[in-house]
């Protein structure tokens, strides 16, 4: 039945606008390209210009694993730029016989805050999992005996003792002794692959938290970091590192546009990788970094920290690109657990210009000026790796000579890791050393 009912003027008014705009985007997205998908996207992809190490090796169709028993070194930070697992992309890929996966600190998942991690069976796969993290931290001969190459996937941080990268140095050994090939899938630095932080490591302090001579802050991939290796250690090792492609060493994390995965239980956001150079090199000490709370490595304090004096005083060190805001904070567990801790947060203003390293060395500098009776340094080195800065430091040395100490090497460094980039450096490594004065 057709109704003889006509419109309000009220409705047929709404229409026309209705009507007249979605005109108007229709007309702006025929004039305007850029309003479609956007730049950044690609077929896919959720949005990052960066193809991952996974992603190039599929790319050349297995080629380096053709017809290999394969020991994958991962975590649940090796994904592919689609968020799929290397486990479940190398389990199927064609050619391609995974036999065995080995899991770092933390293990498998990345949950466990413990020292000693046993094995473990993936459950997707019933593929078993042999920690690095627990009885042996190196493949033993038995683990790699039928098998023709190792794989490492795993998302590094960037600072030298961060142990994953100690964990592939260990498997490289353990593969140049059984004559396996070692493929790396090389992931971003998410620091970035320009600034370098001294201090660089004394000689003949390598421990498992400082598995080489390098920087604190070293700018440089898990597979340019496996070159370096493999040549200064003179292994005789069939190593093949496969790069990505799209990654700009100049940037942070947050400009690749991937899926950010918490390497490590208390490395929750890029904020505070950014700061844990600094920050980690104190947690030996009897202070909080913010274990046990939302913020770790975000929040600094200890239940004898004035927080106003203590956020002042670190103010007036002047750190760029770093305020300091006085707090009250508790830890649930870990160092000073239950108990109320005066402090700061550690608030980034600046992430270009913000040099990590200093902002523990400023804290240092702070504590020992501020709470000498109450601050325990007697393993403040053991991070650090610098004996002469951790001298200065309990002598009352200022941050400006801190950080001359620390800068000494760091040049020749550059120029020692200069051989094994494989992302151009370039404009970048002249930015930071104008940056710093050199």
């Amino acid at each position: 039945m057709q109704s003889n009912r006509k419109s309000s003027p009220m409705t047929v008014l709404r229409r026309v606008c209705v009507a007249g705009t979605l005109l108007a985007w229709m007309l702006l997205a025929w004039m305007s390209p850029a309003l479609a998908d956007p730049p950044l996207a690609a077929p896919g992809g959720p949005g990052s210009r960066v193809r991952l190490g996974i992603d190039t090796l599929r790319e050349q169709g297995f080629a380096p694993l053709a017809g290999k028993k394969v020991g994958l070194i991962t975590n649940h930070t090796g994904l592919d730029r689609q968020g799929r697992r290397t486990i479940d992309v190398l389990a199927t890929a064609p050619g391609v016989e995974l036999v065995r996966l080995f899991s770092p600190e933390h293990g498998a998942q990345g949950l466990l805050d413990q020292s000693d991690i046993g094995n473990d069976v993936d459950s997707a796969t019933g593929l078993p999992i042999a920690s690095l993290y627990g009885e042996r931290r190196k493949p033993s001969a038995e683990q790699l005996a039928d098998l023709d190459v190792l794989v490492f996937d795993i998302q590094d941080i960037g600072a030298r003792f961060y142990t994953y990268v100690s964990t592939m140095k260990l498997a490289m050994e353990a593969a140049a002794e059984g004559g396996l090939r070692f493929v790396v899938l090389d992931r971003p630095n998410p620091l970035g692959g320009v600034r370098v932080e001294g201090p660089m490591l004394d000689d003949d302090a390598e421990s498992f938290v400082a598995a080489h001579s390098l920087p604190i802050v070293h700018g440089m991939t898990a597979g340019e970091l496996a070159k370096m290796f493999a040549a200064d250690e003179g292994l005789k090792l069939d190593l093949v590192v496969v790069p990505m492609a799209g990654w700009r060493p100049s940037g942070l994390w947050d400009e690749t546009r991937l899926l950010w995965v918490d390497p490590s239980p208390n490395m929750r956001r890029l904020t505070a990788a950014q700061l844990y150079p600094g920050v980690g090199i104190l947690e030996t000490t009897n202070v909080s970094v913010g274990r046990g709370t939302d913020t770790p490595f975000e929040v600094f304090g200890a239940p004898w920290v004035d927080p106003w004096e203590f956020a002042a005083a670190l103010n007036a060190e002047a750190v760029p690109g770093l305020v300091a805001v006085p707090r009250y904070f508790t830890p649930n567990s870990s160092k000073h657990a239950d108990v109320r801790c005066g402090g700061a947060d550690l608030i980034i203003t600046d992430s270009d210009s913000l040099p990590t390293v200093d902002v523990g060395l400023a804290i240092a500098c702070v504590l020992r000026r501020l709470y000498p009776d109450d601050w325990d340094p007697a393993a403040f080195n053991r991070l650090l790796g610098s004996e002469s800065i951790r001298d200065e430091v309990l002598s009352g040395g200022g941050l400006a000579e801190l950080r001359r100490l620390a800068d000494e090497g760091v040049d020749a460094f550059r120029q020692r890791r200069a051989p094994f980039l494989i992302y151009d450096r370039a404009d970048g490594d002249a930015e930071q050393a104008r940056s710093h004065g050199s």
